[in-house]
């Protein structure tokens, strides 16, 4: 049996490869609140240490009212005040961001870990929306592209930009102390994480798996391996489906964990055609 490295496996989105600091530039009404996050914990580190270079912009920069306004109503009417065009436009034109500039937006490309490793691999920058909304030019004419971390409304942007910041830190070797920590989170193999214990071995009842405490090695890679199959098939089996379903040898690997033989059945029953079967089934475990 062929030991596979994690990040062999379509979908792999671990730690790329960096020749120079990641460039990271936001834009956004509340540069004290990026800077505020962006200033502690792991990426506070990765810039203190070189390997993120992280610079906030102030969109009321380039206001020449007394009141730095950057919002009006919406033609047409309705509810809420719409960003306008003008004082992001200057923004954007007095800071010259890196590009590709990205609007944080409900409307954009679904950001996951996919995205993730594909922004770590050159620099990028992120526009903060408020309000009701931003106007629809600044959209046509002015960013390269959208971003939504997912189906719900947020106040703005800020957040957003603070987890994709994140997410594409962490991918940037060096900002994580272990990197083979990184290779194991949930999505970067296509599967969600395996169960993690730490002290005591017996908590109030409740025991730490046999195989954890063995110190066998390969029996642990197996049971991890497995455990993150279960899971993944239990809460996201439209993860599994976007591998291709389950290989001829994960199948064997979860029923000798005990995993039901009638679930494994039915998701095998999902599977796509033969094609994506037979790519799934050259897929090797530790």
């Amino acid at each position: 049996m062929v030991d596979a490295d994690p990040t062999e496996h379509a979908g792999a989105t671990g730690p790329v490869e960096a020749t120079s600091a990641l460039n990271v530039e936001v834009l956004t009404i509340f540069p004290e609140v990026v800077e505020s996050y962006c200033s502690a914990s792991i990426i506070g580190r990765a810039r203190r240490s070189g390997l993120l270079d992280l610079k906030v912009h102030d969109l009321r920069e380039a206001t020449k009212d007394p009141h730095r306004s950057v919002d009006d109503s919406p033609f047409g009417g309705g509810a809420g005040m719409v960003l306008a065009p003008g004082p992001v436009f200057a923004a954007v034109e007095k800071a010259q961001p890196v590009r590709p500039l990205y609007l944080c937006s409900p409307g954009g490309r679904r950001f996951d870990q996919a995205m993730a490793a594909e922004l770590a691999a050159g620099s990028f920058s992120l526009l903060c929306g408020r309000y009701e909304g931003v106007d629809q030019r600044v959209v046509d004419h002015l960013v390269d592209g959208e971003i939504s971390i997912g189906d719900y409304v947020l106040a703005g942007g800020e957040l957003a930009a603070l987890v994709i910041i994140e997410a594409v830190a962490r991918l940037v070797p060096g900002v994580v102390g272990n990197e083979a920590s990184v290779l194991d989170d949930s999505f970067t193999t296509g599967l969600l994480e395996y169960p993690q214990y730490t002290r005591p071995a017996e908590f109030r009842g409740w025991t730490v798996p046999e195989v954890l405490r063995g110190g066998d090695h390969g029996r642990i890679a197996r049971w991890r391996h497995a455990e993150a199959l279960r899971r993944t098939l239990e809460r996201r089996p439209d993860l599994i489906a976007a591998r291709g379903g389950l290989s001829g040898v994960e199948v064997q690997l979860l029923l000798e964990h005990g995993y039901p033989v009638g679930a494994v059945e039915a998701s095998q029953a999902q599977r796509p055609g033969s094609a994506g079967a037979a790519a799934s089934e050259e897929r090797d475990l530790p």
